[in-house]
Protein backbone atom coordinates (compact mmCIF):
# COMPACT_ATOMS: atom_id res chain seq x y z
CA UNK A 1 0.00 0.00 0.00
CA UNK A 2 1.35 2.61 -1.00
CA UNK A 3 0.84 6.48 0.57
CA UNK A 4 -1.65 8.69 -2.13
CA UNK A 5 -1.14 11.95 -0.80
CA UNK A 6 0.62 14.27 1.99
CA UNK A 7 -0.82 17.50 2.50
CA UNK A 8 0.04 20.47 4.90
CA UNK A 9 -2.75 21.72 6.77
CA UNK A 10 -1.84 24.38 8.73
CA UNK A 11 1.75 25.54 9.87
CA UNK A 12 1.97 22.86 11.68
CA UNK A 13 0.02 19.96 10.97
CA UNK A 14 0.93 17.10 7.80
CA UNK A 15 -2.21 14.88 6.96
CA UNK A 16 -1.12 11.66 5.19
CA UNK A 17 -3.25 9.65 3.24
CA UNK A 18 -3.09 5.96 2.52
CA UNK A 19 -5.22 4.95 -0.60
CA UNK A 20 -6.87 6.86 -3.34
CA UNK A 21 -10.20 6.92 -1.56
CA UNK A 22 -8.84 5.97 2.12
CA UNK A 23 -10.55 7.50 5.17
CA UNK A 24 -7.38 7.03 6.90
CA UNK A 25 -5.03 9.83 7.85
CA UNK A 26 -2.18 9.88 9.77
CA UNK A 27 -2.13 13.17 11.44
CA UNK A 28 1.46 14.65 12.45
CA UNK A 29 2.20 17.37 14.73
CA UNK A 30 5.22 18.36 13.18
CA UNK A 31 6.23 18.36 9.22
CA UNK A 32 7.76 14.85 8.75
CA UNK A 33 8.42 12.69 5.77
CA UNK A 34 5.89 9.71 5.03
CA UNK A 35 7.92 7.04 3.06
CA UNK A 36 6.86 3.00 2.80
CA UNK A 37 9.59 1.21 4.35
CA UNK A 38 8.46 -2.05 2.69
CA UNK A 39 5.60 -3.73 0.87
CA UNK A 40 4.07 -4.57 4.52
CA UNK A 41 1.80 -1.65 4.21
CA UNK A 42 3.95 0.14 7.24
CA UNK A 43 3.74 4.30 6.65
CA UNK A 44 6.88 5.68 8.35
CA UNK A 45 7.79 9.16 9.67
CA UNK A 46 10.85 10.82 9.89
CA UNK A 47 11.94 14.20 10.36
CA UNK A 48 13.61 16.05 7.77
CA UNK A 49 17.57 16.29 7.37
CA UNK A 50 19.32 18.59 9.39
CA UNK A 51 22.12 20.26 7.61
CA UNK A 52 24.85 20.63 10.70
CA UNK A 53 27.87 21.85 8.20
CA UNK A 54 24.20 24.53 7.17
CA UNK A 55 23.84 27.99 8.85
CA UNK A 56 23.09 27.57 12.40
CA UNK A 57 19.93 27.28 13.84
CA UNK A 58 17.82 25.52 16.49
CA UNK A 59 17.58 22.06 15.04
CA UNK A 60 20.79 22.11 15.38
CA UNK A 61 20.60 22.02 19.13
CA UNK A 62 18.92 19.14 21.46
CA UNK A 63 16.74 21.05 24.14
CA UNK A 64 16.81 20.33 27.58
CA UNK A 65 15.93 21.35 31.05
CA UNK A 66 15.13 25.28 32.06
CA UNK A 67 17.77 27.22 34.36
CA UNK A 68 16.50 30.65 34.35
CA UNK A 69 13.70 33.38 33.12
CA UNK A 70 14.31 36.63 31.92
CA UNK A 71 12.56 39.65 31.24
CA UNK A 72 10.97 38.35 27.71
CA UNK A 73 11.87 33.93 27.43
CA UNK A 74 13.87 31.64 29.40
CA UNK A 75 17.16 30.03 29.74
CA UNK A 76 17.17 26.22 28.94
CA UNK A 77 20.27 23.87 28.79
CA UNK A 78 21.17 22.83 25.06
CA UNK A 79 23.34 20.30 23.42
CA UNK A 80 24.96 20.57 20.48
CA UNK A 81 24.34 17.65 18.00
CA UNK A 82 27.77 17.55 16.71
CA UNK A 83 30.06 18.29 19.45
CA UNK A 84 27.70 17.35 22.30
CA UNK A 85 28.78 20.31 24.00
CA UNK A 86 26.19 21.68 26.69
CA UNK A 87 25.18 25.53 26.50
CA UNK A 88 22.85 27.87 27.87
CA UNK A 89 20.21 29.03 25.23
CA UNK A 90 18.34 32.13 26.00
CA UNK A 91 15.42 33.10 23.89
CA UNK A 92 13.58 36.15 23.49
CA UNK A 93 9.97 36.41 22.51
CA UNK A 94 9.84 39.14 20.02
CA UNK A 95 6.01 39.52 20.60
CA UNK A 96 6.80 40.59 24.26
CA UNK A 97 9.52 42.06 23.07
CA UNK A 98 8.48 44.52 20.75
CA UNK A 99 5.35 45.21 23.25
CA UNK A 100 8.02 46.43 25.52
CA UNK A 101 10.43 48.05 23.37
CA UNK A 102 13.12 46.75 23.69
CA UNK A 103 14.06 45.72 20.23
CA UNK A 104 17.42 48.39 20.18
CA UNK A 105 18.29 47.04 22.93
CA UNK A 106 18.27 43.50 22.07
CA UNK A 107 20.33 44.20 19.08
CA UNK A 108 22.63 46.00 21.39
CA UNK A 109 23.50 43.02 23.20
CA UNK A 110 23.68 40.94 20.41
CA UNK A 111 26.25 43.33 18.55
CA UNK A 112 27.90 43.46 21.85
CA UNK A 113 28.45 40.11 22.96
CA UNK A 114 30.06 39.40 19.56
CA UNK A 115 33.22 41.47 20.78
CA UNK A 116 33.37 39.82 23.73
CA UNK A 117 35.63 36.88 24.73
CA UNK A 118 37.19 36.64 28.16
CA UNK A 119 37.68 33.35 30.57
CA UNK A 120 35.43 35.26 33.06
CA UNK A 121 32.90 36.50 30.85
CA UNK A 122 29.48 34.53 29.58
CA UNK A 123 31.04 34.50 26.23
CA UNK A 124 28.39 34.37 23.00
CA UNK A 125 28.90 31.04 20.92
CA UNK A 126 26.16 31.06 18.64
CA UNK A 127 23.14 33.92 17.45
CA UNK A 128 19.91 32.84 15.34
CA UNK A 129 16.57 33.41 15.22
CA UNK A 130 13.39 32.15 14.09
CA UNK A 131 9.97 33.36 13.13
CA UNK A 132 9.19 33.71 17.15
CA UNK A 133 11.86 34.21 18.74
CA UNK A 134 15.52 35.21 19.48
CA UNK A 135 18.40 33.25 20.24
CA UNK A 136 21.58 33.69 21.79
CA UNK A 137 24.13 30.78 22.38
CA UNK A 138 26.05 31.14 25.64
CA UNK A 139 28.80 29.65 27.64
CA UNK A 140 26.81 27.00 30.46
CA UNK A 141 27.45 27.86 33.88
CA UNK A 142 25.27 25.21 36.63
CA UNK A 143 27.29 26.77 39.19
CA UNK A 144 24.23 28.79 39.72
CA UNK A 145 24.09 32.62 40.01
CA UNK A 146 25.62 34.71 43.53
CA UNK A 147 22.12 35.82 44.35
CA UNK A 148 21.49 32.14 44.78
CA UNK A 149 23.97 31.35 47.12
CA UNK A 150 24.09 34.23 49.12
CA UNK A 151 20.20 33.86 49.77
CA UNK A 152 21.06 30.19 50.81
CA UNK A 153 24.41 30.75 53.05
CA UNK A 154 23.37 33.99 54.43
CA UNK A 155 26.99 35.15 54.65
CA UNK A 156 30.18 33.96 52.17
CA UNK A 157 33.63 33.38 53.24
CA UNK A 158 35.89 36.15 52.60
CA UNK A 159 38.66 33.79 51.10
CA UNK A 160 35.64 33.28 48.15
CA UNK A 161 34.72 36.89 47.88
CA UNK A 162 37.84 37.98 47.09
CA UNK A 163 39.07 35.00 44.72
CA UNK A 164 35.84 36.21 43.07
CA UNK A 165 36.51 39.54 43.31
CA UNK A 166 40.34 39.04 41.75
CA UNK A 167 38.12 37.21 38.85
CA UNK A 168 35.43 39.91 37.85
CA UNK A 169 38.44 42.49 38.20
CA UNK A 170 40.15 40.39 35.38
CA UNK A 171 36.78 41.07 33.53
CA UNK A 172 36.38 44.10 33.96
CA UNK A 173 39.62 45.89 32.83
CA UNK A 174 39.06 43.60 29.66
CA UNK A 175 35.99 45.16 28.72
CA UNK A 176 37.22 48.82 29.74
CA UNK A 177 39.75 48.25 27.14
CA UNK A 178 37.10 47.03 24.98
CA UNK A 179 35.54 50.37 25.60
CA UNK A 180 32.82 48.55 26.89
CA UNK A 181 31.19 49.82 30.57
CA UNK A 182 28.57 46.71 31.76
CA UNK A 183 26.50 48.95 34.11
CA UNK A 184 24.54 46.02 35.79
CA UNK A 185 27.19 44.19 38.12
CA UNK A 186 25.09 42.91 40.62
CA UNK A 187 24.84 39.42 42.39
CA UNK A 188 22.45 38.46 39.75
CA UNK A 189 24.60 38.72 37.06
CA UNK A 190 27.44 36.86 38.00
CA UNK A 191 27.62 33.22 37.27
CA UNK A 192 29.71 30.22 38.51
CA UNK A 193 30.35 27.44 36.58
CA UNK A 194 31.07 23.77 37.81
CA UNK A 195 34.28 24.96 39.69
CA UNK A 196 32.84 27.61 40.87
CA UNK A 197 34.70 30.20 39.04
CA UNK A 198 33.04 33.73 38.65
CA UNK A 199 31.81 35.02 34.79
CA UNK A 200 29.76 38.39 34.38
CA UNK A 201 26.94 37.90 32.23
CA UNK A 202 23.67 40.21 31.22
CA UNK A 203 24.88 42.81 28.98
CA UNK A 204 21.31 44.31 28.31
CA UNK A 205 22.45 47.51 29.40
CA UNK A 206 26.30 47.96 28.63
CA UNK A 207 27.19 50.56 26.09
CA UNK A 208 30.20 51.67 24.39
CA UNK A 209 31.81 54.45 26.17
CA UNK A 210 33.59 56.96 24.53
CA UNK A 211 36.28 59.17 25.73
CA UNK A 212 34.86 62.79 24.32
CA UNK A 213 32.19 63.15 26.30
CA UNK A 214 29.97 61.22 29.48
CA UNK A 215 26.94 59.24 29.58
CA UNK A 216 24.38 60.77 31.45
CA UNK A 217 21.48 58.24 30.92
CA UNK A 218 20.19 56.00 34.11
CA UNK A 219 20.86 52.44 33.74
CA UNK A 220 21.62 49.42 35.79
CA UNK A 221 19.93 48.38 39.51
CA UNK A 222 19.79 51.52 41.74
CA UNK A 223 20.77 50.16 44.46
CA UNK A 224 23.99 49.74 42.74
CA UNK A 225 24.49 52.68 40.41
CA UNK A 226 27.12 55.41 41.24
CA UNK A 227 27.11 58.64 42.73
CA UNK A 228 27.72 60.07 39.44
CA UNK A 229 24.71 58.12 37.96
CA UNK A 230 22.19 58.61 40.26
CA UNK A 231 23.36 62.39 40.56
CA UNK A 232 23.06 62.93 37.02
CA UNK A 233 26.60 64.33 36.64
CA UNK A 234 27.66 62.63 33.55
CA UNK A 235 29.74 59.14 34.12
CA UNK A 236 32.41 56.83 32.11
CA UNK A 237 33.39 53.09 33.03
CA UNK A 238 34.99 53.62 36.42
CA UNK A 239 31.14 53.30 37.90
CA UNK A 240 31.46 49.65 37.40
CA UNK A 241 34.04 49.82 39.75
CA UNK A 242 31.91 51.16 42.18
CA UNK A 243 29.41 48.64 41.68
CA UNK A 244 32.10 45.75 42.51
CA UNK A 245 32.50 46.94 46.09
CA UNK A 246 28.65 47.28 46.27
CA UNK A 247 29.06 43.66 45.50
CA UNK A 248 31.49 42.44 47.74
CA UNK A 249 30.10 44.27 50.51
CA UNK A 250 26.57 42.53 50.22
CA UNK A 251 28.35 39.14 49.21
CA UNK A 252 30.23 39.76 52.44
CA UNK A 253 28.09 41.62 55.33
CA UNK A 254 24.62 39.98 53.79
CA UNK A 255 23.12 43.86 52.96
CA UNK A 256 23.67 46.75 50.96
CA UNK A 257 25.73 49.57 51.97
CA UNK A 258 22.86 51.74 50.31
CA UNK A 259 19.04 50.84 50.65
CA UNK A 260 15.81 52.48 51.05
CA UNK A 261 11.81 51.78 50.32
CA UNK A 262 11.85 54.35 47.74
CA UNK A 263 14.15 56.02 44.83
CA UNK A 264 14.42 59.23 46.48
CA UNK A 265 15.41 57.59 49.81
CA UNK A 266 18.37 55.43 47.83
CA UNK A 267 19.55 57.94 45.91
CA UNK A 268 19.93 60.30 49.02
CA UNK A 269 22.08 57.73 50.45
CA UNK A 270 24.28 57.26 48.00
CA UNK A 271 25.17 60.81 47.62
CA UNK A 272 25.20 61.58 50.89
CA UNK A 273 25.14 59.25 53.87
CA UNK A 274 28.17 58.70 55.44
CA UNK A 275 29.56 55.12 54.72
CA UNK A 276 29.80 52.94 57.88
CA UNK A 277 30.89 49.06 57.97
CA UNK A 278 28.49 46.66 60.14
CA UNK A 279 29.36 46.64 63.27
CA UNK A 280 30.23 43.19 63.02
CA UNK A 281 32.81 43.77 59.83
CA UNK A 282 36.17 42.54 62.09
CA UNK A 283 34.51 39.50 62.68
CA UNK A 284 33.67 38.79 58.63
CA UNK A 285 36.69 40.53 57.08
CA UNK A 286 40.34 41.53 57.66
CA UNK A 287 41.15 45.10 57.90
CA UNK A 288 42.56 45.06 54.29
CA UNK A 289 39.34 43.78 53.10
CA UNK A 290 37.50 46.78 54.27
CA UNK A 291 39.87 48.72 53.52
CA UNK A 292 39.56 47.70 49.70
CA UNK A 293 35.71 48.12 50.08
CA UNK A 294 35.87 51.68 50.65
CA UNK A 295 38.45 52.09 48.07
CA UNK A 296 36.09 50.84 45.71
CA UNK A 297 33.33 53.19 46.92
CA UNK A 298 34.90 56.20 47.21
CA UNK A 299 32.63 58.50 45.46
CA UNK A 300 35.57 60.39 43.80
CA UNK A 301 36.29 58.40 40.96
CA UNK A 302 39.39 59.83 40.03
CA UNK A 303 40.37 58.89 43.00
CA UNK A 304 38.40 55.53 43.28
CA UNK A 305 40.06 52.08 43.24
CA UNK A 306 40.69 50.86 39.54
CA UNK A 307 40.07 54.27 38.76
CA UNK A 308 43.02 55.80 38.61
CA UNK A 309 44.57 55.72 35.07
CA UNK A 310 43.14 53.26 32.28
CA UNK A 311 46.51 53.12 30.79
CA UNK A 312 48.40 51.76 34.08
CA UNK A 313 45.60 48.61 33.80
CA UNK A 314 44.19 48.03 37.55
CA UNK A 315 47.91 48.14 38.79
CA UNK A 316 46.31 49.41 42.13
CA UNK A 317 44.02 46.61 42.43
CA UNK A 318 46.44 44.39 42.04
CA UNK A 319 48.71 45.35 44.31
CA UNK A 320 46.49 46.48 47.16
CA UNK A 321 47.56 44.42 50.38
CA UNK A 322 43.63 42.49 50.62
CA UNK A 323 45.19 41.34 46.75
CA UNK A 324 48.47 40.32 48.60
CA UNK A 325 48.11 36.71 48.09
CA UNK A 326 47.09 36.74 44.77
CA UNK A 327 49.20 34.71 41.74
CA UNK A 328 47.33 37.09 39.28
CA UNK A 329 48.67 34.87 36.18
CA UNK A 330 47.30 31.80 37.54
CA UNK A 331 44.14 33.61 38.11
CA UNK A 332 43.85 34.90 34.48
CA UNK A 333 44.76 31.02 33.45
CA UNK A 334 41.84 29.78 35.54
CA UNK A 335 45.16 27.63 37.66
CA UNK A 336 43.76 28.70 40.84
CA UNK A 337 41.15 26.10 42.46
CA UNK A 338 38.17 28.49 43.74
CA UNK A 339 37.38 28.49 47.40
CA UNK A 340 33.97 28.12 46.88
CA UNK A 341 32.47 25.04 44.99
CA UNK A 342 29.16 24.55 44.03
CA UNK A 343 27.43 21.46 45.02
CA UNK A 344 26.52 19.90 41.42
CA UNK A 345 24.49 17.07 42.63
CA UNK A 346 22.38 19.87 43.40
CA UNK A 347 20.53 21.90 40.95
CA UNK A 348 22.18 25.48 41.33
CA UNK A 349 19.11 27.20 40.05
CA UNK A 350 15.59 27.65 40.89
CA UNK A 351 13.71 24.42 40.06
CA UNK A 352 10.40 25.99 39.52
CA UNK A 353 11.21 27.35 36.31
CA UNK A 354 10.14 24.33 34.42
CA UNK A 355 6.79 24.03 36.08
CA UNK A 356 5.18 27.17 34.19
CA UNK A 357 5.69 24.67 30.85
CA UNK A 358 4.72 21.04 32.46
CA UNK A 359 1.63 22.79 33.91
CA UNK A 360 1.17 24.56 30.47
CA UNK A 361 1.08 27.82 32.10
CA UNK A 362 3.38 29.03 29.04
CA UNK A 363 3.87 28.00 25.80
CA UNK A 364 7.07 25.30 25.83
CA UNK A 365 10.32 26.24 23.18
CA UNK A 366 9.84 23.41 20.17
CA UNK A 367 11.85 23.48 16.92
CA UNK A 368 9.89 24.97 14.05
CA UNK A 369 11.08 25.92 10.41
CA UNK A 370 10.97 29.33 9.48
CA UNK A 371 8.67 30.90 6.31
CA UNK A 372 10.71 30.76 3.23
CA UNK A 373 11.34 34.36 1.62
CA UNK A 374 9.92 36.24 4.13
CA UNK A 375 8.28 39.27 2.25
CA UNK A 376 10.46 42.51 4.75
CA UNK A 377 8.90 44.87 3.11
CA UNK A 378 5.40 43.84 4.40
CA UNK A 379 6.44 43.21 8.46
CA UNK A 380 6.21 45.62 10.81
CA UNK A 381 9.12 47.76 11.28
CA UNK A 382 10.22 46.53 14.38
CA UNK A 383 10.36 42.46 13.25
CA UNK A 384 12.11 43.89 10.11
CA UNK A 385 14.88 45.48 11.85
CA UNK A 386 14.77 42.25 13.60
CA UNK A 387 15.10 40.37 10.51
CA UNK A 388 18.12 42.66 9.31
CA UNK A 389 20.18 43.83 12.73
CA UNK A 390 20.11 40.29 14.29
CA UNK A 391 22.28 38.57 12.68
CA UNK A 392 23.44 34.94 12.60
CA UNK A 393 26.63 34.16 14.15
CA UNK A 394 28.80 30.88 14.72
CA UNK A 395 32.12 31.50 16.72
CA UNK A 396 33.21 28.37 14.48
CA UNK A 397 32.95 29.81 11.67
CA UNK A 398 32.83 34.06 11.80
CA UNK A 399 35.68 35.79 13.34
CA UNK A 400 35.24 38.07 16.32
CA UNK A 401 34.30 41.78 15.07
CA UNK A 402 34.19 45.01 16.80
CA UNK A 403 31.40 47.57 16.17
CA UNK A 404 33.14 50.35 17.91
CA UNK A 405 33.71 52.99 16.06
CA UNK A 406 31.37 52.29 13.64
CA UNK A 407 28.16 51.62 15.34
CA UNK A 408 25.93 54.02 15.07
CA UNK A 409 23.70 54.53 18.32
CA UNK A 410 20.71 51.82 17.37
CA UNK A 411 17.16 53.91 17.24
CA UNK A 412 14.01 51.56 17.93
CA UNK A 413 11.81 51.63 14.57
CA UNK A 414 9.18 52.42 16.56
CA UNK A 415 7.83 55.74 18.14
CA UNK A 416 10.15 56.06 21.12
CA UNK A 417 11.62 59.58 21.92
CA UNK A 418 14.08 61.65 24.06
CA UNK A 419 11.12 62.55 26.73
CA UNK A 420 10.56 58.92 27.40
CA UNK A 421 10.02 58.33 30.92
CA UNK A 422 12.38 55.91 33.07
CA UNK A 423 11.04 52.16 33.13
CA UNK A 424 11.70 50.82 36.85
CA UNK A 425 10.72 47.45 37.39
CA UNK A 426 7.97 47.38 40.16
CA UNK A 427 7.37 44.72 42.96
CA UNK A 428 3.54 42.93 43.03
CA UNK A 429 3.14 45.32 45.74
CA UNK A 430 4.28 48.52 43.87
CA UNK A 431 7.09 49.06 46.28
CA UNK A 432 10.46 49.99 44.70
CA UNK A 433 12.82 46.93 43.61
CA UNK A 434 16.65 48.03 44.87
CA UNK A 435 17.91 45.05 42.37
CA UNK A 436 15.76 45.84 39.59
CA UNK A 437 17.28 46.71 36.67
CA UNK A 438 16.43 50.44 35.09
CA UNK A 439 16.70 52.42 31.70
CA UNK A 440 16.17 55.41 29.74
CA UNK A 441 17.25 56.68 27.11
CA UNK A 442 20.74 58.10 26.97
CA UNK A 443 21.29 61.57 26.36
CA UNK A 444 24.86 61.18 25.42
CA UNK A 445 24.87 59.83 22.20
CA UNK A 446 25.43 56.80 23.02
CA UNK A 447 23.25 53.43 22.19
CA UNK A 448 20.08 53.34 23.63
CA UNK A 449 19.97 50.47 25.92
CA UNK A 450 17.82 48.90 28.21
CA UNK A 451 17.08 45.43 30.91
CA UNK A 452 16.28 42.71 30.54
CA UNK A 453 27.08 28.28 30.15
CA UNK A 454 32.55 26.32 30.24
CA UNK A 455 31.58 23.84 28.03
CA UNK A 456 32.98 20.83 30.23
CA UNK A 457 30.16 19.22 29.66
CA UNK A 458 29.08 18.49 33.65
CA UNK A 459 26.34 16.29 34.35
CA UNK A 460 22.69 18.26 34.15
CA UNK A 461 21.19 17.65 37.59
CA UNK A 462 17.99 16.21 37.63
CA UNK A 463 14.82 17.79 39.63
CA UNK A 464 14.80 15.31 41.98
CA UNK A 465 18.21 15.78 42.66
CA UNK A 466 17.22 19.36 44.27
CA UNK A 467 17.49 19.55 48.40
CA UNK A 468 17.42 23.23 48.05
CA UNK A 469 14.57 24.99 48.76
CA UNK A 470 13.77 28.72 47.50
Amino acid sequence: MQPHSLKRRGARRWVATVGPKSSKRCHLLTPLVAFVLSDNNVLCCLPPPVNLDGEVDLYHFDLHRAVGKGAFGKVRVVEHKRSKNLYALKYIDKARCIKQKAIANIIQERRLLEEIDHPFIVNLRYAFQDDENCFFVLDLMLGGDLRFHLERLRRLPEEAVRFWVAELSCALEYLHRQRIIHRDLKPDNILLDAMGHAHITDFNVAIHYSDRRLHTSVAGSMAYMAPEVVGRKGYTWCVDWWSLGVVAWELLFHRRPFDGRSSERIIHSILKDTIRLPSSAKDRCSQEGQDFILALLDRNPNTRLGCKDKELGIDDVRTHPWMAAIDWDSIENKDVQPTFVPDMKKANFDVSHELDEFLLVEKPLTHSRRKANPDLEKMKPELRQLEEQFTVYDYSKNRRMSYYPHNEPITTAGHQDDGDPTEVLQSATNTLLPTATIIERSQAGSPITERRDESMSPQIPSVAEDHSSE
